[in-house]
């Protein structure tokens, strides 16, 4: 169980909840730039634009990733969302 937390689409302070469905995902390239290097915490909590730099937590309220990325077609949460691992 995960928390991301953060400010999507001009709303304050939000939490949503999920799981973390894989780790170490990479080549997704959601990063555009050459020199990017995808390592991400895969999730299904919610992570739209503006969450991006927010915490990513687990239940006992560590630290497990920053909020980053979401695979859409749409430009809004479709069900997957990327968070950068933290440790």
């Amino acid at each position: 169980m995960v928390f991301a937390v953060g400010n999507p689409l001009g709303l304050n302070s939000t939490v949503t909840s999920g799981i973390i469905s894989a780790i170490g995902r990479g080549q997704l390239n959601l990063n555009k730039n050459s020199y990017s290097v995808e390592n991400f915490i895969q999730t299904d909590a919610a992570i739209n634009p503006g969450n991006s730099g927010g915490g990513l937590f687990d239940i006992n309220g560590s630290l497990v990733g920053i909020n980053s990325a979401i695979a859409t077609s749409t430009g809004s949460y479709i069900g997957y969302g990327f968070a950068i691992q933290s440790t």
